[in-house]
């Protein structure tokens, strides 16, 4: 079943390739969405697609890449917007 979640990243998350390795990762699970750095210094993702897949993508969030340090991630379940891809975005 597809659903869509909105993850908030808080921690050393901008200036570690952190949107760069998320991106790559939803694509290889197709996951549909974006991704975008806040200005408070957290990164929020969209995900959609398969509930498992989000569930997984989830887990891989809380780990991040080999630089970065996540300290706490707010998890928001949300309405589908049907996104066509996953793309970086800007603030």
């Amino acid at each position: 079943m597809k659903k869509a979640v909105r993850i908030y990243v808080f921690g050393i998350v901008q200036g570690v390739f952190f949107r760069t390795f998320i991106k790559n990762q939803a694509k290889k699970l197709g996951i549909k969405g974006y991704v975008r750095n806040k200005n408070d210094g957290s990164v929020e993702i969209w995900l959609e697609g398969d509930g498992k897949k989000i569930e997984k993508m989830t887990e891989i969030c809380k780990k991040g890449p080999e630089h970065s340090v996540i300290k706490r991630l707010d998890i928001i379940e949300e309405h589908l917007q049907d996104f066509k891809e996953f793309k970086i975005m800007n603030f």
